[in-house]
């Protein structure tokens, strides 16, 4: 057998061996030196990643100490489970606003009442007429005062929940004794205060309308109306002037009007005839109010192809018994509207004017609310219905069909508040209703003292949760979260049983799953729950909420 001096592929050290083709092989001298200077090279790399290291462990430990003591951590708001705040020798009226007044990201509440004296003022020191009107705001955590605004009396109407437009620097907006005060929720302090449009007494819901007097502030509309012709007027946002003339919308009588805005970016003022319910532009309004004040605001062709030609009115919804309109909220989108007639509930797409779907029904007591009873991202409707004999049914729509997704049959107790519903992070909501169940109670006729608040879980939809009864006469009553995304709650306003009227007033707070462990399990229609009562409860303690 050959042997060969060569490297071959199967063979690759033996090349490096020879150093045949890189020249003669170095002396030991030679490799001495090399072999000092890189362990010299190498000693040096070390000492610089020694400090690298010890730099970057300084660096660290100096950033967790700026953490942990020099930058304070952000302090959780402390709740009280519950507190309430009671007034003697006062009056309340049905006005109920949830929002963040003190800056903290907690909702505050803000209400109003009359008395001689308040917490923090009284109305002789205030110049005004002894009792006088009180706007306050207390905190939402613990129930405190956080400011008062004394006003003249008499109280009509306020509303709350308009600073989210840009450029405003008020919220709330009150109509008392011959004036309108524009108030700032964060300080009470009155931001403009004018005498009401001459033969104009405004009702809400007030308008948000987009900017018509070229401040870059938007502007707001006053719709009045009485038994021959219904007005709008608009007002600076800015300063509270009226800008242009009042303009007579319609000759007859209006039960309710809202602002709609339809999907090419043009409003319309919606008006409740006793015919159905029409839209008129606002651009239109705004050319009889002020030549030229119509630029800049949009036309939708779709509508105005079926206004009329007279009156400028587009038939939204024709029929001769509506009695509601309601949006249903869609974030960032054309909310469709919501009528109860007479005989029926309807919904109509806000965007072509089309019927979606209809619900027979006899006649509705309360305003309908909104929830999610199913998972499939639309609100669903909850209505109660009047089927006699003291016998309200609490029926939950589908909000895509129409369809009954669930009802029960309560004893409708007097004074029981309308439904409500918070959202939870399950994609469901927990729904809130007041009445008695029949079965409770050997009698047929319901009295104030019956009546109870129960919860619905759309999971465990064979029973509901009895709390315990409230038995002062409810004024007003919100459910509401109130940080994003934390604390659900019940806001309760009790008072005398005619608004205005003298006597003790109590606003007070509850958490929504404060009574939930002393709750009774109530089953309701045929079957019942295969669940224990312990894990009902469990399943309502366990719940956690989310804004829509």
């Amino acid at each position: 057998m050959e042997t060969t001096g060569s490297a071959t592929e199967g063979d690759p050290l033996k090349r490096g061996e020879d150093g045949a083709e890189t020249g003669t092989v170095p002396s030991a001298s030679e490799l001495q030196k090399k072999s000092c200077k890189e362990v010299l090279g190498f000693s040096k790399l070390t000492h610089w990643r020694t400090a690298v290291f010890f730099f970057s462990l300084f660096l660290c430990l100096t950033i967790v100490f700026a953490f942990s003591f020099i930058i304070p951590c952000p302090v959780r708001p402390q709740y009280l489970v519950s507190w309430n705040r009671t007034f003697s020798k006062a009056a309340t009226y049905d006005f109920l606003a949830i929002e963040d007044t003190s800056k903290d990201k907690v909702m505050d509440v803000l209400f109003v009442f009359k008395t001689t004296e308040g917490s923090l003022n009284n109305c002789t020191d205030a110049g005004l007429p002894s009792p006088c009107v009180f706007v306050l705001a207390v905190d939402g955590t613990d129930g405190k005062t956080l400011w008062e605004r004394p006003l003249a009396p008499e109280f009509h109407w306020a509303q709350c929940g308009l600073d989210e437009e840009k450029g405003r620097t008020w919220d709330c907006l009150l109509s008392h004794s011959d004036q309108l005060t524009a108030v700032d929720k964060y300080s009470g302090d009155i931001m403009w205060q004018h005498p009401q449009p001459p033969g104009l007494n405004g009702t809400v819901p007030v308008l948000i309308v987009p900017d018509l007097d070229g401040d870059k502030v938007s502007d707001v509309a006053l719709v009045s109306y009485d038994n021959t012709q219904t007005q709008l007027a608009f007002l600076s946002g800015n300063t509270g002037v009226q800008i242009g003339s009042t303009v007579v919308l319609d000759s007859t009588e209006t039960a309710n009007h809202l602002l709609h805005r339809t999907t090419g970016g043009s409003y319309y003022v919606l008006l409740q005839k006793d015919t159905g319910l029409y839209g008129l532009a606002l651009w239109k309004i705004a050319a009889k109010a002020k030549a030229g004040m119509e630029v800049g605001l949009k036309k939708d062709k779709h509508w105005e192809k079926n206004a009329s030609a007279t009156s400028g009115l587009v038939p939204v919804y024709e029929s001769d018994s509506v009695r509601q309109v309601l949006r249903i909220g869609v974030t960032g989108g054309t909310p469709d509207l919501l009528l109860v007639t007479g005989n029926e509930v309807a919904v109509v797409d806000g965007k072509h004017l089309q019927l979606l779907w209809r619900f027979n029904t006899s006649s509705i007591l309360s305003e309908p609310s909104f929830g999610h009873f199913n998972k499939d991202d639309v609100l669903d409707v909850v209505v109660e219905e009047d089927i006699g004999n003291n016998t309200k049914r609490v029926m939950i729509l589908d909000g895509k069909s129409g369809g009954v997704l669930w009802e029960v049959n309560l004893l409708a107790s007097p004074n029981s508040p309308r439904p409500a519903s918070i959202h939870t992070t399950n994609s469901f909501s927990v729904f809130m209703f007041w009445g008695m169940l029949p079965s409770v109670t050997n009698s047929s006729e319901p009295f104030a003292s019956d009546r109870h608040s129960y919860l619905l879980h759309p999971l465990y939809s064979k029973v509901l949760l009895q709390s315990t009864n409230v038995m002062d006469h409810i004024v007003t009553f919100k459910a509401t979260l109130l940080e994003n995304g934390r604390h659900a709650a019940y806001i309760l306003l009790t008072g005398p049983g005619t608004e205005g009227a003298e006597g003790t007033v109590v606003l007070s707070k509850r958490k929504l799953k404060q009574d939930v462990p002393d709750s009774k399990v109530c089953p309701i229609g045929t079957g019942g729950s295969t669940e224990t009562d312990e894990v009902i409860r469990e399943a309502f303690s366990r719940l956690r909420f989310s804004d829509w």
